[in-house]
């Protein structure tokens, strides 16, 4: 079992970083254990379509996104192969993706965006973390259904976390989209901008993905260099956070900008300017005169900018 997490640990903060599950990866070729996992009636299984996920009522209102196994069989494909996320107390949980929406709607259940799940916290905290898992291997199996190799049709193998060619006999494994989101300061001042297809008012960190045989710190100053004209210097790590909108990973960090000067690439961002500190903290609040905003907790964003307010 692996050892819990110290409550201080900065990426506890973010709600896809939550979960209970050891993912056992020892288990997902050992076939009998799997069957005794899935057979037990304990067993749970979230259901998924595209971003959005399959969820039952409680009796006192709360809503449930773990089902029981039987049930969220008969809303998946008749040959979908569940996937083994690993085992909470012993219990396996398991994720299947949905055929069809009327299946969840003559069942009595609901179909919900994630994202709204997740600003909500409608969910036990706990689950978060198993559909940012189950949400992002779903997809990479869409998207992943040929051997980039040689063409042929692959297959999912252990327990959904690989798939192999049966022609030339490749290996295909999960990937994780990594993004640097990065504040950039210079002492009472963060650098923000505004993404073309951001919401009304809403102004965020930089951020974008990571380039092959690239470090952290190195894309962190590209980035910002390419969207706003700003060099950086000192680079300090944060936290991280599984983003499963599809499947990356946001590594956050707090950067020195070396030079004030912002030269916009218009491509990039729709605009970007320097905020102060109390400015700041109007949009973390949500009370700037102007309606402007910050992204919502669910997001690494906004507790970067929380960082920032509130340390000196």
């Amino acid at each position: 079992m692996l050892p819990p997490a110290p409550p201080s640990e900065p990426s506890l903060d973010f709600r896809f970083a939550r979960t209970a599950l050891d993912r056992r990866a020892d288990l997902r070729d050992d076939v009998p254990a799997l069957a005794a996992l899935a057979a037990d009636r304990r067993a749970r299984t979230l259901v998924t379509s595209g971003s959005r996920v399959v969820v039952a009522r409680r009796s006192d209102g709360g809503l449930d996104a773990a089902l029981d196994g039987d049930l969220a069989a008969r809303l998946a494909p008749s040959d979908a192969e569940p996937i083994f996320l690993g085992t909470d107390a012993g219990v396996g949980w398991f994720a299947l993706p949905l055929a069809d929406p009327d299946r969840a709607a003559a069942a009595g259940l609901e179909l919900i965006e994630l994202r709204a799940l997740a600003i909500a916290g409608t969910l036990p905290d706990t689950h978060y973390g198993a559909l940012a898992a189950a949400r992002a291997l779903h997809h990479w199996h869409e998207g992943h259904r040929f051997c980039a190799r040689c063409g042929a049709a692959s297959r999912p193998t252990s327990a959904g976390w690989k798939r192999v060619c049966p022609s030339c006999s490749t290996e295909h494994f999960p990937r994780t989209d990594p993004v640097v989101i990065m504040l950039v300061e210079d002492g009472e001042r963060c650098l923000l901008g505004r993404g073309h297809a951001f919401p009304e008012g809403m102004w965020s960190c930089l951020a974008g993905f990571m380039e092959p045989g690239e470090t952290i710190e190195g894309a962190v100053r590209r980035e910002t260099l390419e969207e706003a004209g700003i060099a950086v210097g000192a680079i300090a790590y944060v936290a991280s956070e599984p983003w499963p909108f599809p499947g990356s990973l946001m590594i956050g960090v707090r950067a020195h900008a070396l030079d004030r000067t912002i030269r916009i690439d218009p491509k990039e961002l729709a605009d970007c300017r320097w905020f102060d500190r109390d400015e700041a903290r109007l949009l973390l609040d949500r009370r700037h005169p102007d309606g402007l905003v910050a992204p919502p907790p669910i997001a690494i964003a906004h507790h970067l900018l929380r960082t920032f307010v509130e340390t000196r």
